[in-house]
């Protein structure tokens, strides 16, 4: 009996050791499974040919997750003994070896061996079904047969579900997401990601997490979403690294410089990562990923003109790809190929390998819209403007579909961040040619889609290329000068319209006007007065941006700012005008002009000054209760909202202050049937999900934010929204878009005019301001001629309210 016993715990202790290292696999620790798959080899293999076959299969699929598939596979290379042809072992080393051809893409091997794991599941083994069926679905997600897979993970979801698996159904909800990623439905991928990464983090799944991370990044970058990509890739190649998933560390890490860093021109830290990320791929056999880090680093090699370079990494990517190692790099690696060609003049050579690419019916869009700009440029090149051109506008529409194609607001807008070098190429084209008002068309083409597609304009959409109304009506039809700055990576320009002429001026290159701008917006939080303390960055940016044109700006003039990238940043009133146009005396040039900031010149050709209306009510919010320790009451709110009661009678006003100042009072209020809307709150702006921008109101329950993507989903008509507080203008821009935060959001919703802060707002001179604005304003006065006013009020005093950080927070947004 004590021999039977013995067996009986020889057995178990085999089992609980089995189940032990498959939970390990599970949950990601794949250095202490592949660690304790070998004691257990050692140790329940020495007398047991089938306990070493099962450990062995084991031992092969966590060198398959780690990346070492030429290692997983001579495992498995041996015939499985009589005994086990019908087991679990023998399901399992078919599907283990499929997956592994299928990643190392040799699709006819993997199709082979899954069709042996799927007879033996349905004969012997059903309970391996979901297991198989996963397979299946990643063998046909590799193939790029998408319906298919969606079906394998659909029934592996299913069949998991049934017998409560929650590892597996987790798994294949997260391919659920790579199908819809693959298929370039970013949104909907995102969502999936988000359901499957909740489930993952709950039961502790690390390795599911860390692969749903990555793909989210991918996703994000996918729609120019730069920052939350940086932060899920970087999380999912640190979780990785933790869980011994090597291979899919290797693949974060160069998707963070690929994806991230080179978009963004953040171009040393892409090639140390890229670095780093090809010496771990050469180690391993996922060719897929080596020939991404060598094309990667031959396209920053291009950067920095070194074409020698450059070659070497993509002849050792082709070589790859040519062997049959890697199906899917080949059209990226024609890309580069085709670059390097054109920059070498060799323009039939790029011609060719740009063509192949946009023929062929399966690349990614991203590439194909990039091999129609790269072979516009080669026509640029070989003096052919006709054929450039006509490649232009179907890299821009190509671009246009893609864009469309997304369903939400927050991914529509980011989208140009990932294209926007394209529209940059054209615009220089169209310089070039000496069509200044061509490139102007097409550099408006890019401009506030996402926010003009929300507002009920009658007019066609901007994807005909060259709707822009005329730009020189617009100017005469507002009174007013048109600043329309560009600041592309290699050149940026201004247009100067009056209703007169229109100007082309070419400015300095970004990085310089960058650099100034964040400098001079910092010196505002010094203590002296920068007009006083001469700041170098103040005269400099008036110098670059104002001074070649102030000869055709009228003093007390109406300048309409249409910035991009850092300008959106800037309020233009603080620059400093010195030398001879400020006649002896340097001042700010809110003294000269009256600046109405605007995203387009299509919104443009739909707006006007008004006059105030003469019986517009006030919606006035604000003087919340305290919502946490981080916003307590505003000492100078309830003043604020005093100073309005003299500017509305009772009959012209709704106040919903201290308790009642909440979201649901607000949206319950009938927003859209007032005319002035004024919010004297705290404010918060969002950078990774810029309509996660809010008002701060009272508490209700938890929750005591009125959020921007609540906002756009309510119609207004507003003449003026105000928004007293923090950062109301945002604090992302977006490529096209401009700063994307509350002020966006209203003027989304309809709005006509918005006025929000840049910046954090002064408690104390708010109030004032406020004031002297309303006060305008009752006279008769447009808001930015009584924003104008109201802060000259500040600048002439002569305590601390003259600094630009008290008065130039807040900027008025044109809406249409």
């Amino acid at each position: 009996m004590g021999l039977v016993v013995a067996g009986c715990s020889t057995v178990r202790s085999e089992d609980a050791a089995y189940l032990a290292i498959r939970q390990e696999v599970q949950k990601g620790s794949l250095d202490t499974a592949l660690r304790d798959v070998d004691t257990a080899i050692q140790k329940y293999g020495r007398n047991s040919v089938d306990a070493t076959w099962r450990f062995r299969v084991e031992k092969a699929n966590i060198l398959f997750h780690r990346g070492s598939y030429e290692d997983a596979l001579k495992l498995l290379q041996e015939t499985l003994p009589r005994s086990l042809a019908h087991s679990e072992v023998a399901v399992r080393r078919e599907m283990i070896r499929g997956l592994i051809h299928a990643f190392s893409q040799q699709f006819d091997l993997a199709d082979e061996d899954l069709t042996n794991a799927e007879g033996l599941a349905h004969s012997y083994q059903p309970g391996l079904l979901p297991d198989v069926s996963q397979a299946r679905g990643n063998l046909e997600l590799g193939r790029k047969r998408y319906a298919a897979a969606d079906v394998a993970f659909r029934n592996a979801a299913s069949l998991a579900r049934e017998r409560n698996l929650p590892y597996l159904e987790l798994a294949a909800l997260a391919n659920l997401g790579n199908v819809a990623m693959w298929q370039e439905h970013y949104d909907e991928a995102i969502d999936r990601y988000k359901a499957a990464l909740q489930i993952a983090q709950a039961i502790g799944a690390a390795s599911t997490v860390a692969k749903t991370l990555g793909n989210m990044g991918w996703n994000y970058s996918a729609i120019g979403d730069f920052e939350n990509a940086e932060d899920s890739f970087k999380v999912a190649e640190r979780t990785s690294s933790q869980a011994g998933l090597e291979g899919d560390r290797v693949y974060w890490l160069i998707a963070l410089a690929n994806n991230v860093y080179y978009p963004q021109h953040r171009y040393e830290q892409a090639s140390t990562i890229a670095q780093q990320a090809l010496s771990f791929a050469r180690a391993q056999d996922d060719k897929g990923t080596l020939t991404q880090c060598l094309n990667t680093l031959s396209e920053l090699a291009l950067t920095s003109d070194q074409i020698n370079v450059a070659e070497n990494y993509n002849r050792e990517a082709a070589a790859i790809e040519n062997a049959g190692l890697d199906h899917f790099g080949v059209m990226y690696s024609q890309v580069v190929a085709g670059r390097i060609a054109a920059t070498k003049g060799s323009y039939r050579e790029a011609e060719t390998l740009f063509k192949k690419v946009i023929d062929e019916a399966k690349v990614d869009t991203s590439l194909r819209w990039e091999a129609q700009a790269r072979l516009a440029e080669t026509y640029a090149l070989e003096k052919q403007p006709a054929k450039a051109e006509s490649k232009f506008r179907q890299a821009i529409q190509t671009i246009q579909n893609a864009r469309d194609s997304l369903q939400r607001d927050e991914f529509r807008m980011s989208f140009l961040s990932t294209a926007i070098e394209f529209y940059d190429s054209y615009v220089n084209f169209l310089v070039e040619q000496r069509r200044p008002l061509d490139a102007l068309k097409i550099a408006d083409l890019s401009r506030a889609q996402t926010l003009e597609e929300g507002l009920p304009l009658d007019t066609p959409g901007k994807a005909s290329q060259g709707a822009v109304p005329n730009p020189q009506g617009i100017a005469r039809r507002l009174n007013a000068t048109l600043l329309f700055y560009w600041l592309g990576e290699q050149r940026c320009y201004l247009w100067a319209i009056t209703p007169a002429k229109t100007s082309l001026i070419t400015l300095p290159r970004s990085a310089e006007i960058d650099a100034a701008v964040k400098s001079y917006r910092q010196s505002f939080l010094d203590p002296r007065d920068p007009l006083e303390a001469g700041n170098a960055d103040g005269k400099k940016l008036y110098a670059t941006l104002i001074q070649p044109v102030e000869k055709i700006i009228p003093k007390n003039a109406r300048v309409v700012i249409l910035p991009d990238g850092s300008l959106n940043s800037l309020n233009f009133e603080t620059l400093i005008v010195s030398g001879p146009q400020a006649q002896g005396k340097p001042h700010y040039w809110i003294e000269d002009v009256t600046i109405v900031t605007a995203s387009s010149l299509t919104l443009l050709s739909h707006s006007a000054v008004a006059a105030p209306p003469k019986d517009g009510h006030l919606l006035l919010v604000g003087d919340a209760l305290a919502a946490s320790p981080d916003f307590p009451p505003l000492p100078l709110a309830g003043k604020e909202v005093r100073f309005l009661e003299n500017h509305f009678g009772p009959e012209k006003r709704v106040e919903l202050t201290g308790g009642r100042a909440t979201a649901t009072s607000f949206l319950a209020s009938e927003p859209e049937k007032f005319a002035y809307l004024h919010f004297a709150t705290h404010g918060t702006a969002s950078r990774l999900r810029p309509l996660e921008s809010a008002v701060i109101l009272s508490p209700e329950g938890d929750s005591y934010k009125l959020y921007a993507r609540e906002v756009v989903k309510h119609p207004l008509n507003a003449y003026l929204v105000t928004i007293s507080a923090c950062n109301g203008a945002g604090t992302k821009s977006y490529a096209g878009e401009g700063l994307v935060g509350l002020s966006w959001a209203f003027l989304r919703a309809g709005a006509h005019n918005v006025i929000a802060g840049l910046w954090e707002v002064s408690n104390a001179s708010t109030p004032q301001l406020m004031d002297e604005l309303y006060k305008g304003i009752h006279a008769g006065d447009d808001p930015a001629t009584a924003l104008r006013r109201a802060k000259l009020t500040l600048v002439h005093s002569t305590g601390n309210y003259r600094k630009p950080f008290y008065w130039a927070p807040f900027q008025l947004y044109g809406g249409y």
